[in-house]
């Protein structure tokens, strides 16, 4: 356990090198906003898995500020149907949440985690749940990975509302599936840990919790290499106004952009926009009834060619083997190459694997067959920068007739 708590944190600092910049024009005060803890509660999970689970949101809102002016925080049980632990009026106190998760009994049942989002959703934005108007909304979901009901098209409607998304898998989540749900960039949104090391991420995720809570005010959200999100709150309605959004790149030989919207509009999405630039964005609202201060906020896309992987494939799962590819693969011109790390969840020796730019596979083997594993790829860059990806993945049962065997890296073939 030991070595698999230092590994984790490595990856985790490995994963903050990605980052990127978003610079407001007002200094950040204290947070405030409406953060659903949506937990699957359903029999997939097991009573020791679901007490660790709770821990961990306990740990997570034990030193934020809770209040009707700050944050709000409610808890939804995945399991047959959604079930309310708690609205956000409920409890105003940090100590009285943290008391509420901590008896949370689960549920147990089906998991039907879209029916839970559509539930979400409403409660997010309900008066009669507490919810406040004109706030940051955040969604914490944890999971094991697996629904019995679609989960992208409710998540997406979450997100077109400006909700951000947290996912912490614990089990064997679809990487593709959660990666899209989650909040862009995923490797700031999305965390892949097993549950007796949920401790680990608990500080940096609390930290992402917090900025995304931060008063409203214009935000760049999703922030990619061609282009990301804006958000604000709700200044005017479609009778008393309008807003003009401005966009001046850094680069002075590219044109100022602008772009109306009608007055009940609280978001919109920048693309086509080049990637490492700086962009000066200005909110105006342009109101018939009152005057209103433009907002501002500097927002740094990310670098194109340190997009690292956006997913990892397992196949070929035998008992002593895995194979392990990866997307996009990218050439020498950016990268210097990529490290394979492979470690078991219950701890263990740790396996690393150097593999040249342009591979975008390799066969792992003389591994122990039924185990868990944890596979990171990581992508190292011409800049100095690493980006990282992990992935679960699991070898068949099967008996241990042979002795380890060395890992063989596999080059991709060159494109006709």
């Amino acid at each position: 356990m030991l070595f698999w708590t230092a590994f984790s944190l490595a990856l985790s600092l490995r994963l903050a090198l990605a980052r990127s910049g978003v610079e407001h024009s007002a200094t950040a005060s204290a947070p405030q906003g409406d953060l659903l803890f949506l937990l699957d509660s359903s029999a997939s999970v097991s009573h020791y898995e679901f007490s660790r689970v709770r821990e961990f949101v306990g740990q997570l809102v034990s030193t934020m500020p809770f209040g009707p002016g700050a944050v709000r925080a409610s808890l939804v049980h995945v399991g047959s149907r959604p079930y309310t632990e708690f609205t956000f009026n409920q409890y105003s106190s940090g100590q009285a949440v943290h008391d509420a998760i901590h008896v949370a009994s689960q549920r147990m049942g089906d998991t039907n985690t879209g029916l839970a989002l559509l539930y979400a959703k409403e409660q997010l934005f309900a008066e009669v749940a507490g919810a406040r108007l004109g706030v940051p909304k955040v969604l914490v979901w944890v999971t094991d990975g697996g629904s019995s009901d679609p989960v992208g098209p409710p998540m997406q409607e979450l997100k077109d509302l400006g909700v951000t998304v947290f996912i912490v898998s614990t089990g064997r989540g679809n990487l593709l599936e959660l990666s899209a749900a989650a909040s862009a960039p995923a490797e700031k949104h999305l965390h892949f840990v097993d549950v007796d090391d949920l401790h680990i991420i608990a500080p940096e995720l609390r930290d992402s919790i917090t900025d995304a809570m931060q008063p409203q005010q214009l935000r760049a959200l999703e922030v990619l290499s061609n282009g990301f999100r804006l958000s604000w709150p709700p200044l005017l309605t479609v009778d008393s106004g309008y807003y003009v959004l401005e966009l001046v790149p850094s680069d002075k030989l590219v044109a100022k952009r602008r772009q109306q919207l009608p007055g009940n509009a609280t978001s919109w999405i920048w693309t086509d926009l080049n990637p490492d630039t700086d962009y000066e964005v200005t909110l105006l609202p342009e109101s018939n009834e009152r005057l209103l201060s433009p907002q501002h906020v500097r927002v740094r896309t990310l670098q194109a060619e340190e997009a690292g992987p956006e997913r990892i494939i397992i196949s070929h799962s035998r008992p002593r083997s895995l194979r392990i590819s990866w997307a996009p693969a990218l050439g020498p011109d950016s990268t210097l190459g990529y490290h394979i790390q492979l470690g078991p969840l219950q701890g263990g020796s740790l396996r690393r694997v150097e593999l040249p730019a342009g591979c975008n596979s390799t066969t792992i083997q003389g591994l122990t067959p039924g185990t868990a594993y944890l596979v990171t790829v990581t992508a190292a860059f011409r800049s100095g920068r690493e980006r990282a990806l992990s992935a679960k993945a699991c070898t068949a049962s099967g008996e241990r007739t042979r002795d380890p065997q060395s890992v063989r890296p596999e080059a991709r073939p060159p494109e006709p």
